[in-house]
Formats: structure tokens, C-alpha cells, sequence
């Protein structure tokens, strides 16, 4: 059904402007009004649309409150703008009228049960900007109190608000007006599939990483963020390469895959990976061309693929341990595991370009004095640069590719970086 705004379809008249008037005294939706006392007077739902329930279905969902059709908007589909965004059906899903004191408190019933019950570690939650923020902010303080009740560490709870663009204002807003801890860095996936999957030049990356500070917490919480990309809605990295680089050989999509991968485990986030990229798999869009079994395939159009490092197909399982990406980015983890500046570590960046090409970033042992210098190259030809180094960094060990064993003076380096590949030098002592 078309959507149906509150002007042309407001809460006191039934069916539009000249319905007959219904839900006498209700004062809408907005903050001031989101109280028990207001929501009692909102009695009827139907004005908008009138709710159909089919037969035998008026107890289909549980707990039995969700079948009151009071605690939906019923106002039509959303059309991704404007207040739809927030107020209309996801793709035909019934959306709740999330600013009514009783759906809120539904909701930490039911959520609060998942912790008391079973103990989880946190919560992705889906489509967190298609909410409205006040719910939020009543939502996670209640999860993470019921957690800490539980004698749950690190519970975590980070939102998903869909951003194509890699500078951060689009997400960071959620964590300042929503309050959300964390969301997923959208703009980390951007970023790196403008300057890995296709052309633009690393500045993009510096200005992904200035806007840190943006962030609810600043460039602390940033580092806090799950970083991704691939995912099974946009697609798999693999993917963005090819879309970007008709003609590519199988060979450069690979090498190009696993830099986005090094900077994944490597800079500043908490690394998502997603199934099936360690096993080559690629894709031939989003959402179900996104979403390959590991288990053997019989779907068509999954096995005709042409997968990453091996001559393998999806008609066969994908659980190879020796595969190139597989070993790599088992590589990267264990870096990561064994090096606390990968996980926890301030990041400096050191160098960029405004075509492909070098950047560099220094992460920052917050429990001793090592730094880690990480250089990628995002072009098809060798780079070597002097970069800036912390004064203190005199001696360098390879832990990745070759790194010169010393600084050419306080506070400059010396990096040479091969084509579509990466580097991490190690200076000082500490993990």
C-alpha cells in the first residue's frame, strides 16, 4: 500500500481530512507526547488504512500484544524518505508504532528474556535508523543494565544504519542522537572498496578516519566500531572489484581482495568477516547473489560463478583450510591476537594520496612503547616514500613483507611497498 503521511492522514480523523473524527484528544507521536496517559486516547487504527486480520490468525504472533493492530503504524509501505523513513512498512513488514510506552516496554520484555534466559553477548540491531531515537534511548540503557544484572562482561549492542558514503556524519548522528554505542562503519566498506575495488585515491581513507571524531566518545569509540567489506546485502568485495574493473584478471581480483582484507585486520574497528570471502567466494550482486551456502550448492546460478584461488565451484563444499585466503587472513588473526595495537591501539595516519597508490597509518600499543607502521599500496606499481614515525621509533622488525631494520632519522621512516600489497613494521617492545 502507498504510504499515507500524518498531514493528509493525521491520528484524529478516519480514512483522511474529511473522515469522520475518531481518537479524540490524542496529541501524536512526537517526544513530548510519548506517555501512557496520551497513547490511551489513541483507540482506533484506522486512520490511514483500516488493518485487516485474517481469520484464525487474530493470535498468530507471540506474546499475544502483537496482534493488536493499535501497536502498528498502518500507514502504507515507506518509501525510504521523508518521515516513511521511519513511520512506514519495511517492504510490506508490519512496522510497530515503536513511540507507544506499551511497544517499548514489549520490546524490553522480550529482548530482556533473550539475556535473563540465555545468556547472549549483545545485539545487532537491524534497520536502527527506520527507528524512532527516542526508543533507542530508552531500549539500550535497559538491555545493558539487564546484562550487567546477569553478570554479562562486554555486552555489545551496535545498530545497522545502511550508508553508502564513506564519511562518517550519516552514522556518527546515531550515536550522538540515538545513542546507540556502536553501528556498523558503512563508511570503513565504502572507503575501501573507492580505493581498493576501484580507483580514487587513499585521501578517501584519511577523511573516513578524520570524521572519527564525530562519534558519540570520539576516536576511542571508533575504535569500537564493527568494521566490514562485505556483507550479505551489498555484496562481496570480489564483487565491487569485478563491477569496477571489467576485464580484470582472476589474478589482480585476488590480490585485491586480500589487501582490502590486511586493512580490514588492520586498521582501527573490530573486523567482520564475512562467510565465505575466505573460501573465494563472489558473487554476482547483493542480497541473494550475496548469500552462497558453504555447504555443496545445487542453485544454478551459484555454481556458475568463478570463484577466487581455486578452480573449484559452489557445486562442491567450501571448507578448505589451504585456500590463499583462507591462510591469509588466518595470518592477519593471528597478528591481531598477538599485537594489543591492532585491537586497542590509537591510530595515526601517516600518509596518503589523492591517486592510488601509498597510505600509511601508525597504531599506538596503549600498553607499552611499540608502534606498529602498516603501509598499503593501492596501485599496480612498487611506491616508496619517507613517512612520519613516533621520534622514540629507532629500530623496526618485519612482521609483515620487508620493513628497513632502522629509521632514517628521528621521526622518519623509509617504506618501499610493493604493487597491490601491504606492510607492518614493528618498533619497540610490548604486545
Amino acid at each position: 500500500c502507498p504510504y499515507r503521511s500524518h498531514a493528509e492522514f493525521p491520528y484524529e480523523r478516519r480514512g483522511g481530512l474529511g473522515g469522520e473524527p475518531i481518537n479524540s484528544g490524542f496529541l501524536g507521536d512526537d517526544a513530548p507526547h510519548q506517555t501512557a496517559e496520551n497513547f490511551a486516547r489513541l483507540t482506533r487504527p484506522d486512520y490511514a488504512y483500516t488493518p485487516y486480520v485474517p481469520p484464525g490468525d487474530e493470535h498468530l504472533k507471540v506474546p499475544d500484544w502483537l496482534n493488536d493492530p493499535i501497536y502498528y503504524h498502518n500507514r502504507g509501505n515507506s518509501t525510504f524518505s521523508g518521515e516513511s523513513s521511519t513511520f512506514g512498512d519495511f517492504f510490506g513488514l508490519d512496522d510497530l508504532m515503536t513511540e507507544n510506552p506499551r511497544v517499548l516496554k514489549g520490546f524490553i520484555d522480550i529482548y530482556g528474556a533473550w539475556i535473563d534466559e540465555y545468556g547472549i553477548d549483545g545485539f545487532r540491531i537491524d534497520t536502527a535508523k527506520h527507528v524512532n531515537p527516542e526508543f533507542w534511548r530508552a531500549f539500550v540503557p535497559a538491555m545493558l543494565a539487564r546484562a550487567k544484572a546477569r553478570g554479562i562482561p562486554n555486552f555489545h549492542i551496535f545498530g545497522e544504519a545502511h550508508s553508502e558514503s564513506p564519511d562518517a556524519g550519516p552514522l556518527a548522528v546515531h550515536t550522538r542522537v540515538d545513542r546507540l554505542p556502536a553501528v556498523l562503519d558503512f563508511g570503513f566498506a565504502a572507503a575501501v572498496r573507492a580505493t581498493v575495488a576501484s580507483s580514487q585515491g587513499t585521501e578517501v581513507l584519511t577523511r573516513l578516519f578524520e570524521g572519527d571524531a564525530l562519534y558519540e566518545g570520539g576516536t576511542g569509540a571508533a575504535r569500537q566500531l564493527p568494521t566490514f567489506i562485505s556483507n550479505h546485502d551489498d555484496g562481496r568485495f570480489a564483487y565491487f572489484v569485478r563491477a569496477a574493473r571489467p576485464g580484470i584478471s582472476a589474478e589482480e581480483v585476488l590480490r585485491r581482495v586480500l589487501l582490502a582484507h590486511a586493512m580490514l585486520l588492520t586498521l582501527r574497528g573490530v573486523p567482520v568477516v564475512y562467510y565465505g570471502d575466505e573460501q573465494g567466494l563472489s558473487g554476482r550482486g547483493g542480497d541473494q547473489d550475496a548469500r552462497q551456502d558453504m555447504f555443496a550448492s545445487r542453485v544454478a546460478s551459484y555454481n556458475s560463478e568463478r570463484l577466487l584461488g581455486t578452480g573449484g565451484t559452489t557445486a562442491h563444499s567450501s571448507f578448505n583450510r589451504e585456500h590463499p585466503l583462507y591462510r591469509a587472513i588466518a595470518a592477519l588473526a593471528a597478528l591481531r591476537r598477538r599485537e594489543s595495537a591492532l585491537r586497542r591501539g590509537a591510530q595515526q595516519v601517516r600518509a596518503d594520496a589523492a591517486a592510488p597508490g601509498l597510505f600509511a597509518v601508525s597504531r599506538l600499543d596503549p600498553e607499552g612503547a611499540r608502534e606498529l607502521l602498516i603501509a598499503f599500496n593501492t596501485s599496480t606499481t612498487p611506491v616508496s616514500a619517507q613517512v612520519s614515525v613516533e621520534a622514540a621509533s629507532g629500530r623496526f622488525a618485519s612482521l609483515v613483507g620487508a620493513c628497513e631494520p632502522a629509521a632514517s632519522a628521528p621521526g622518519s621512516y623509509h617504506v618501499s611497498v610493493p604493487p597491490l600489497d601491504y606492510i607492518v613494521c614493528a618498533s619497540g617492545t610490548g604486545r
